[in-house]
């Protein structure tokens, strides 16, 4: 008969094991007591504002910093009012005005209806964060997706209150005014045109659900106007302080060379445009703000921001696929490119 012994009496294990190795019952993993919180972050970044004053305002006292902020200031403030008018603007049309409206309003032959889709952006004016979803809904209800491009484009980019922050940026230079208008409009009966001729419908995926769907108007209206007025006023201050900073800190010489030169200054103010990605509400006081480059430049910068911008390409690919706004874009940079140079020459 086999004989078992005790084990010997030694001090009891604890399983140290935490996480999902733990067993049922026992000890959980430890947990910290201090949590970085908005309100923690907050009180921190304030105290170190209070501690460190001293060299933070002998920073800010400095002739470049001084300089930096007066322009930035001055472009934030003046740009402001036009980019709340715009946003409220565009969302009591993206959510009052039906998408069926606009369905009825259009000619039945597509190479008519691009041009009147394309004037309708100044009657029916809309920033771009919503005339990208608002051109999805017409796709959607049966416009034909060449008329939506030239609504897509031209909405931003020559409706009234755009034009009117134009004149006021450059209130010494009216025919700016006719040229925005002129050569934004061109260009997107140009895409318009060139969608209908050259476009498959393999490359347009048409957004499945409705803009604004659910909820109450109200609801719908105040969100989006939330939403927008985050967005582009985030976007603003970006363009703001690029701007500031060109004036400020970028040396006279550089701008000098890449104003000095027409294809680099066309090229520079273009791609400036698209990685600054501003609300065409506010982009004329950037342009103004650029003294050193040409007019038909800063017409440049004015028309490739509202029509093709980083934000424009991400909202494009989630509304339309990615097979579209790969094609699409290139496309808008290079017709925007080209008829903003050819309009300049002709009213500049």
């Amino acid at each position: 008969m086999a004989i078992t012994r005790p084990a010997p009496p030694g001090p009891a294990r604890t399983d140290k094991r935490s996480g999902p190795d733990a067993p049922a019952g026992g000890p959980g993993p430890e947990r910290d007591g201090w949590h970085l919180t908005s309100p923690v972050a907050l009180t921190v970044l304030l105290l170190v504002v209070v501690v460190a004053q001293g060299p933070i305002r002998g920073a800010l006292s400095a002739p470049v910093m001084q300089s930096w902020t007066t322009v930035f200031v001055a472009v934030v403030v003046q740009a402001l009012p036009f980019l709340v008018l715009g946003v409220l603007l565009s969302a009591a049309i993206a959510v009052f005005v039906p998408p069926s409206f606009f369905a009825r309003a259009l000619p039945s032959r597509p190479a008519l209806a691009v041009p009147v889709a394309g004037v309708a952006g100044a009657v029916l004016p809309g920033c771009e964060c919503a005339s990208v979803p608002v051109a999805g809904a017409l796709v959607r209800r049966g416009v034909t997706p060449a008329a939506a491009i030239a609504f897509l484009l031209s909405a931003p980019a020559i409706n009234p209150i755009v034009l009117t922050a134009t004149a006021v940026a450059f209130p010494r230079d009216p025919g700016m005014v006719l040229a925005r208008f002129a050569a934004s409009l061109l260009v997107a009966c140009a895409m318009g045109w060139l969608w209908q001729r050259l476009g498959r419908t393999d490359w347009l995926r048409p957004p499945a659900h409705a803009f604004h769907e659910g909820g109450s108007k109200g609801e719908a209206f105040w969100g989006s106007v939330r939403h927008d007025v985050m967005h582009a006023g985030g976007f603003l201050v970006v363009g703001a302080m690029a701007a500031a900073t060109l004036k400020a800190v970028a040396p006279a010489s550089w701008l000098r060379t890449a104003a000095g030169n027409p294809f680099v200054a066309v090229l520079a103010l273009a791609v400036l445009a698209v990685l600054l990605s501003i609300c065409s509400e506010a982009d004329a006081f950037v342009a103004a703000s650029l003294t050193q480059f040409s007019p038909t430049a800063k017409l440049v910068f004015l028309v490739v921001g509202p029509m093709i911008d980083l934000k424009l390409f991400a909202m494009q690919t989630g509304t339309f696929g990615r097979r579209f706004a790969l094609r699409f874009a290139p496309a808008t940079f290079v017709l925007a490119v080209l008829g903003a140079v050819l309009t300049g020459a002709v009213l500049l």
